[in-house]
């Protein structure tokens, strides 16, 4: 591959807090005079098994050797499960962006752990790797989270406002030319953790939480563990969901509907107050977007100069895949990935460990 082309083939890959699938998205990029050009060509969403699921569910619980195994194991995964991508759909692939599945993430203690070995992921493919995006940033002293914001800048600039509503809701926006971004609230990984006590894999249109009612006590020390966080607006991770939010969503004392529609509620005030007070229009992506229920909570929240739009499907479902393989072809160009304005860092840079190139 020439050392700076101006048209990549790349297969971004992203694994979500939630535990919803792994995300396989083959993209062109093209670098024209105005800016960059993308498409997403082919794109699926791979469900974990169940022992998959439980494996990364409780890969934090691990001991290092363990973890170690595990880590070249999911490697494997995502290599045999990319060679079959690759050869249903007869793709050219120049390199792979890989995200990976994020296991520990404590900047404040200088360190994040995506699981998903990019040495395994090269071997099995034979294709040129790019992966461990996070661990540079946090190197510099930033949060190494949100990375997505780089490409909301140069792929959706005509957007004021990026809304991701994923396992954790976060969103981008350009201030005084400045791109700032932070993470906002749990959203799925809340939502999902109450509708498997349901016996369901996920809420599907917050049906569920339609029909339940607001717990004000509940609501009360949501937004309570919230509104800390609104000064600094750290990356949220695992951690602090298990320790805080976890420990609410098990109030038995409440019924399940009840708690879904109190965590939908809450969710729902978090990100409309994180929006700027002017008129604006918000891509919203992400599996949240298909809530229908979490998405009208919204809107009864928003100003009338507020609009929401949800894009076309494949946007939905892997703007998160496809901005990981653009920052793929960042890292590959050498040009920056990870901006200081929104991570905190001491410096903008090229994060991201490259194999096989």
């Amino acid at each position: 591959m020439d050392s700076n082309p101006i048209k990549y083939n790349v297969i971004g890959l992203m694994s979500g807090t939630s535990l919803d699938g792994l995300d396989m998205a083959y993209c062109t990029f093209e670098k024209t005079e105005s800016g960059w050009d993308y498409n997403i060509d082919k794109a699926e969403t791979l469900k974990y098994s169940k022992k998959w699921n439980d494996r990364l569910a409780t890969a934090h619980t691990l001991s290092t050797e363990d973890l170690l195994k595990l880590d070249a194991d999911y490697g494997k995964l995502l290599g045999d499960e990319l060679l079959k991508f690759i050869t249903k759909h007869k793709l050219k692939v120049d390199f792979i962006a890989s995200h990976g599945h994020t296991i520990f993430h404590q900047p404040d203690k200088g360190f994040t752990y995506q699981l998903g070995n990019g040495n395994a992921l090269h071997a099995v493919t034979k294709i040129p790797v790019v992966y461990d995006f996070r661990s540079l940033d946090v190197a510099c002293g930033g949060e190494g989270a949100p990375l997505v914001p780089a490409g909301d800048k140069f792929l959706f600039g005509d957007y004021d406002v990026c809304l991701n509503l994923g396992g954790i809701a976060n969103l981008s926006m350009d201030i005084k030319q400045k791109r700032l971004a932070f993470d906002i609230c749990f959203v799925n990984m809340g939502l999902n953790y109450l509708a498997q006590k349901k016996g369901k894999t996920y809420d599907k249109g917050g049906e569920l939480s339609s029909n339940g009612a607001v717990n004000q006590k509940m609501l009360n020390a949501l937004n309570k563990i919230y509104s800390k966080y609104k000064a600094t607006r750290p990356s949220l991770g695992r951690e602090i969901f298990e320790k805080q939010i976890k420990p609410l969503l098990d109030k038995k004392d409440i019924s399940i509907e009840d708690r879904l529609r109190t965590f939908t509620e809450s969710s729902a005030q978090e990100i409309v107050s994180s929006f700027p007070k002017t008129k604006i229009n918000v891509l919203c992506t992400g599996g949240g977007a298909f809530n229908s229920f979490l998405i009208s909570c919204m809107l009864d929240k928003c100003d009338d100069d507020v609009s929401i739009i949800i894009p076309d499907e494949d946007i939905i479902k892997f703007k998160e895949a496809l901005v990981f393989a653009f920052l793929g072809v960042l890292r590959v160009r050498n040009e920056v990935n990870c901006l200081k304005s929104v991570t905190g860092a001491s410096r903008d840079s090229s994060g991201g460990v490259k194999v096989g190139f």
